[in-house]
């Protein structure tokens, strides 16, 4: 089901500048000797939708790990809105951030993983209003209100008193991300968000995404092998090969005329 643009663009979003809001500067991710990011830097402005694309094992979910703290870099510095993520300045030097800073920085980001990830034991509105009232402070009240915006947004009004598992999976996936969007994010991260769902419930969550992605002014960074959506919502394309963009550019620069031949085995394989 598609989403309902008048309501989404009801619902507050950050401000946008276009300014720098992240940037990953030298970032070295190792597993074992496996080096998956290999000194990468890239950035991404205010506002911009941003799709990473590449083979499996080429780093890109990786960087949306790195993003919620999942797992931390063996060298190079993140950074989200102008502050390190994973380090803080301390008497004039770099170090490890504590867990408070790493928190208030993770706050402004908020992620729809491959798998649902939501909560069995708790009804569909307290999925979305769990995070809003105990990490922000929010009102009950409000959370709820907000948490039915959103819940009318993905088309899933009528299920508010439901559990996880009397909804199909395309159902959950977009719970999850109205779970993420009642966060109130600078940035939303996607990972492979399709991948488990059955063909048919494809659409429908592209669609909500899509919305998302036209109505708002969100950050997003969306990895995906869905290449369609990705030349719909993206701004900019990264193609990643052995943890290195190797090749940069608008959509249709990427998906018509790459130049990297890496790029091009690639496309034509997943096109």
């Amino acid at each position: 089901m598609s989403a309902d643009n008048s309501t989404s663009q009801e619902i507050p979003n950050p401000a946008v500048d276009g300014s720098e809001l992240i940037r990953f500067d030298k970032v070295v991710k190792r597993y074992g000797s496996n080096v998956v990011l290999d000194e990468l830097d890239f950035s991404v402005a205010s506002g911009k939708h941003v799709t990473l694309i590449g083979p499996s094992g080429s780093g890109k979910t990786t960087i949306l790990r790195l993003l919620m703290t999942l797992v931390k870099p063996e060298q190079g510095t993140i950074k989200v809105g102008g502050k390190y993520l994973t380090h803080e300045e301390k008497n004039g030097k770099l170090v490890p951030a504590g867990e408070k800073h790493v928190r208030e920085v993770r706050k402004n980001i908020g992620m729809v993983f491959q798998q649902f990830n939501l909560f069995p034991n708790m009804k569909v509105l307290r999925n979305i209003t769990e995070a809003p009232v105990s990490v922000l402070g929010m009102s009950k009240d409000e959370a709820e209100v907000r948490a039915r915006e959103l819940l009318d947004m993905v088309g899933l009004g009528d299920r508010c008193d439901a559990y996880p598992t009397q909804l199909s999976g395309g159902q959950q996936q977009r719970v999850a991300i109205a779970r993420a969007l009642a966060m109130r994010p600078q940035v939303l991260l996607l990972d492979e968000v399709t991948s488990a769902l059955d063909p048919e419930l494809v659409a429908g969550v592209l669609d909500v995404l899509r919305d998302i992605a036209h109505t708002t002014d969100i950050t997003m960074l969306c990895v995906t092998h869905e290449m369609n959506f990705a030349r719909d919502i993206s701004d900019q394309v990264l193609m990643f090969d052995s943890g290195r963009v190797i090749e940069s550019g608008t959509p249709e620069k990427i998906f018509t005329e790459p130049e990297h031949e890496r790029t091009r085995e690639f496309l034509s394989a997943v096109l």
